[in-house]
């Protein structure tokens, strides 16, 4: 890094010293006389984002998403509508999205029939993706998980219950606007492949009966297996 100081300074001949001479009363080459002298340029020191937040963040998510059964993964949206086609509105699920800018697609059943919204990822905090007027006002949470739990509960807000729906592809997409929709979570679509086990199952009742496990009088490892999925759905 260069440290820029006003003067004329002189290498000798230890490496890297510099040692001020008797400050010249000429004015910098391109300067006219009288005019200020550069004040110093230190470069800003502003915090970084450390990206092994996002390393952890993205890997936690993942190791959540895989133990609560309705994540569907490498899916198209095709595939996820169609399963969704014949489940009561509300059904949900969670599949990889197919948006080389998005990870996450949230697939859901809707009163209109099956729908996608994508999920945004910013600064280890998920949310999902809106252009709407309403975009300020959506919460973001620090996994998939405790996204899709809030919009199953009583505690959103009003204005978050409308997002809006993926767009189509492009081929289709000339001549249609981006419309909204109102999104209700209710129940979860396992994958067939995945399903749940017993005792992920008994998790969640436990995990619905209580907002602090931790307390509850059981053994060591029962409450870690608690504490790798703290959530009721």
């Amino acid at each position: 890094m260069i440290l820029c100081v006003p003067g004329i300074f002189h290498l000798i001949s230890s490496p890297g010293a510099l040692l001020p001479t008797t400050p010249s009363t000429e004015s910098p080459r391109g300067m006219r006389a009288g005019t200020a002298t550069p004040t110093p340029c230190f470069q800003s020191t502003s915090p970084r984002w450390d990206p092994t937040k996002d390393l952890r963040a993205i890997a936690s998510n993942f190791c959540y998403l895989e133990n609560s059964g309705w994540y569907w993964g490498a899916v198209t949206a095709a595939q996820a509508h169609a399963a969704l086609q014949e489940a009561s509105e509300g059904a949900f699920l969670v599949r990889d999205s197919s948006h080389p800018l998005y990870m996450l697609t949230l697939s859901v059943r809707t009163a209109r029939g099956p729908t996608s919204i994508r999920i945004q990822y910013s600064c280890a905090q998920f949310l999902l993706d809106s252009s709407s007027p309403a975009r300020p006002s959506l919460s973001s949470f620090p996994s998939v998980p405790s996204l899709v739990q809030h919009y199953m509960g009583p505690e959103r807000k009003a204005e978050e219950g409308r997002v809006e729906e993926e767009p189509p592809s492009k081929a289709s997409q000339q001549g249609i606007q981006q419309t909204t929709v109102v999104l209700k979570l209710k129940q979860a679509l396992y994958k067939p492949q995945s399903l749940p086990s017993l005792q992920h199952l008994t998790r969640l009742v436990i995990n619905r009966q209580t907002d602090c496990p931790d307390q509850l009088p059981l053994p060591r490892p029962l409450l870690r297996y608690l504490q790798d999925y703290p959530f009721k759905v």
